[in-house]
């Protein structure tokens, strides 16, 4: 799922990636406890390469900038779009200098707070990435991405009720969206489970039953078992692109689910296999790594005496 709408990364040049090669097909792991069920062939795809239209697109806007006739709105606005560039091929670092360029320029910018937040949650900054999408709303009241990713970031920040009230909003601008109900869902059963399940049962009504991700809702409810799930990632997938993208949603999930299940080794490996596609601006991807860190971190912390 992309943080932005499509009209939002429109405006941000967006340039399709092109993957090159063909599929292959690797063994799963085979779950940890026997109520689990095991893993099938997983299907596996190449990392989505850099495009040559993302070189491009860096190059000219690195030459405009450098041109002193422009005006400080029209640089802000080109060093935010190079940000996003930046962001879209995994340099977050030149990204976030881009953001806070613009920024400097033109404060009022809530688009570059709302990546910067993304970026500091990223980082593990909470703190930081609360004021940036704070920022990012009180500018624009109805940036519904900013509900998103506040709620991502209060999320991994410890503060599930704040961020279900967030993803509650964030829904609320499209509920037959099942990425944005699973997010909610995510938050919610950390605070009750049994009331999270059947207020996913309710919630799941409104979602297309030819909608893809109803797949994971129903994997998530019990109604779909692992190894069919996954026997279905490329139901309906028409190119090399739509299917990385499709693998680096499903599992991030599986992660998700594994870590609901018990199953720690199984939510790395999936984890490390949503990371693998190299979809650097959709949100399962940006999240995978900082999943596997915090498990490591937790690993570490209950091998200590």
């Amino acid at each position: 799922m992309r943080l932005l709408s499509k009209t939002q990364l429109s405006q941000a040049l967006f340039s399709k990636v092109l993957l090159i090669s063909g599929l292959l097909l690797t063994q799963g792991c085979l779950s940890t406890s026997p109520e689990q069920s095991v893993i099938g062939d997983l299907i596996i795809a190449e990392p989505i390469a850099i495009s040559y239209k993302n070189e491009i697109a860096l190059a000219r806007l690195t030459q405009v900038l450098q041109r002193a006739e422009i005006s400080d709105g029209q640089r802000a606005e080109l060093f935010y779009q190079r940000g996003v560039e930046y962001d879209k091929v995994g340099l977050r670092a030149l990204a976030r200098f881009d953001f806070n360029q613009a920024l400097n320029l033109k404060p009022d910018m809530s688009d570059a707070y709302n990546f910067l937040g993304i970026h500091f949650t990223q980082l593990r900054e909470f703190n930081q990435a609360y004021d940036a999408f704070d920022s990012a709303i009180e500018l624009a009241p109805d940036h519904e991405y900013a509900y998103l990713n506040r709620g991502i970031a209060l999320y991994y920040g410890g503060r599930p009720n704040l961020a279900a009230d967030d993803f509650k909003v964030f829904r609320q601008y499209q509920q037959n969206d099942p990425y944005r109900l699973l997010w909610q869902y995510l938050a919610d059963v950390e605070l009750d489970q049994q009331k999270a399940n059947q207020d996913l049962v309710v919630y799941a009504q409104q979602i297309d039953e030819r909608v893809w991700a109803k797949n994971v809702i129903k994997l998530y409810l019990g109604e779909m078992s692992q190894g069919t799930f996954i026997a279905r990632m490329a139901e309906d997938v028409t190119s090399n692109e739509a299917l990385t993208e499709r693998l680096c949603e499903a599992y991030f999930y599986l992660g998700k689910y594994s870590q609901l299940q018990g199953d720690v080794n199984a939510a790395i490996n999936f984890f490390k296999l949503a990371l693998s596609t190299n979809v650097y601006e959709f949100v399962e991807h940006r999240y995978a790594k900082l999943e596997l860190d915090l498990m490591r971190e937790t690993a570490l912390e209950s091998s200590e005496p």
